[in-house]
């Protein structure tokens, strides 16, 4: 429990404090639905979530209810302690009918009182860090009443619209505007896209950032002592980015004794969103879970400082950019490998709607000849009529088989957003 004069400082002390933040521009705030459902807003810690809810709060005329639970003051508020809550707000600022709660999936029991919100006609926003909490609970406790954001850090798009830069169409074929957008992405590329250290470059903030969410989101809240194999094993991930995995072969990589232990560390990284599994494409569900994985990191800048001098490898660095821009824009991704390979395909409701290839450069023929017949096999055996290979800083569009390949710059790919 927590006492009333305790809850009511933390309102009013965050009343300040995030009217005087500043505030970025989202892509997803034009995805938040006008309606009666609850929107839950999810994704790693500082990737801009308390940012967008304040978007959406301030873009709202309503007045209504805030508060975030990752305060210190708040670490006993326990579920009886909601109605408190709700009786203070009431008392302060009057009868309202739209709340928003930060990282509220760090009180148990929390899904209860956002339905009771919910059934009584109120509008509710929730933002969270862990991916399975959150859909566990929304599933048992609030199926059909929700409506869900993944958000993840800075795109290209929002990296330069934060640096008050607007890129334009005509800035993709000339020689100045390329050259420009090239110097841009660059520093994207190895920057990354959490806002705080776009802004100050500190990379004590991202070293702070990763031990949170090994310490606190990890080891703590599935109560592990396995520290020294939960770091080892984020480290051979990150150091293999986009490579091929098998769960046995990480059981002889971190030194525990079987399999199952290795699915539980996976299981709890992914739920943080600092890591990514990928599943070979299979019609069939059983193989997709027996077949290797490839891994991905969510941030470039993130791997760096984890000690493997990450940004130095530009094809896992280029490959690794574009899952995570999949990501964000919600597609469902697999790779393809049979004869040859394909680095991503897309699907749409079970159906494969695109294949995609990156490589930095095409330019040796060698290169070329390997990643076009990789794409063409996943085009051929999925009867798809064109395909995309992204690049570092190529543009053309070639003919091989009867099939149409268009090769595009990473950083007109990630501006053209609903072109590709």
């Amino acid at each position: 429990m927590v006492a009333k004069e305790i809850i009511k400082e933390v309102i009013f002390d965050q009343k300040e404090l995030y009217s005087k933040k500043k505030s970025f521009y989202r892509v997803k705030l034009n995805e938040v639905p006008d309606d009666d459902e609850i929107t839950v807003i999810s994704g790693i810690r500082r990737c801009g979530k308390s940012t967008l809810l304040n978007q959406i709060r301030f873009q709202s005329k309503e007045k209504d209810y805030f508060i975030n639970f990752d305060d210190d003051r708040l670490i006993r508020f326990e579920v009886e302690d909601f109605q408190i809550l709700y009786e203070l707000f009431i008392e302060l600022f009057g009868k309202q009918k739209t709340f928003y709660f930060d990282e509220i999936q760090n009180i148990q029991g929390w899904e209860r009182f956002v339905r009771r919100l919910h059934d009584y006609g109120n509008k509710v926003y929730i933002t969270g860090s862990n991916a399975y909490m959150l859909s566990r609970e929304l599933g048992t406790h609030l199926t059909g009443r929700y409506y869900h954001i993944e958000l993840y850090p800075f795109s290209f798009y929002e990296t330069l619209k934060s640096k008050k830069i607007n890129p334009s169409e005509d800035m993709f074929y000339s020689t100045e505007g390329k050259a420009k957008l090239m110097k841009y992405y660059l520093e994207y590329q190895k920057n990354g896209g959490f806002p705080a250290y776009i802004q100050n470059k500190n990379k004590d903030y991202l070293k702070s950032l990763y031990e949170s969410i090994i310490y606190r989101d990890v080891l703590v809240k599935n109560k592990l002592t396995g520290e020294k194999q939960i770091l080892e094993l984020v480290h051979y991930l990150v150091s293999n980015v986009s490579a091929l995995i098998s769960y046995n072969g990480l059981t002889k990589v971190i030194g525990v004794k079987n399999a199952t232990t290795v699915k539980e560390y996976l299981h709890f990284l992914q739920n943080t969103y600092l890591i990514f599994l990928v599943n070979k494409f299979d019609y069939s569900l059983k193989k997709q879970i027996q077949n290797p994985k490839k891994v991905y990191f969510i941030d470039n800048a993130l791997a760096d400082v984890i000690g493997f001098y990450f940004t130095e490898n530009k094809g896992h660095v280029l490959e690794n950019t574009v899952f995570i821009e999949l990501k964000r824009r919600a597609k469902e991704v697999f790779y393809h490998r049979n004869k040859k390979e394909c680095d991503f395909i897309i699907t749409e409701k079970r159906k494969v709607v695109q294949a995609v290839q990156v490589a930095v450069s095409l330019f040796d023929e060698d290169t070329e000849k390997r990643e076009i017949e990789g794409l063409y096999e996943a085009m051929e055996m999925f009867d798809l009529s064109e395909g995309l290979i992204i690049t570092e800083d190529e543009r053309r569009t070639v003919e091989y088989k009867g099939k149409k390949i268009k090769i595009i710059p990473v950083w007109e790919w990630m501006l053209r957003n609903e072109e590709y």
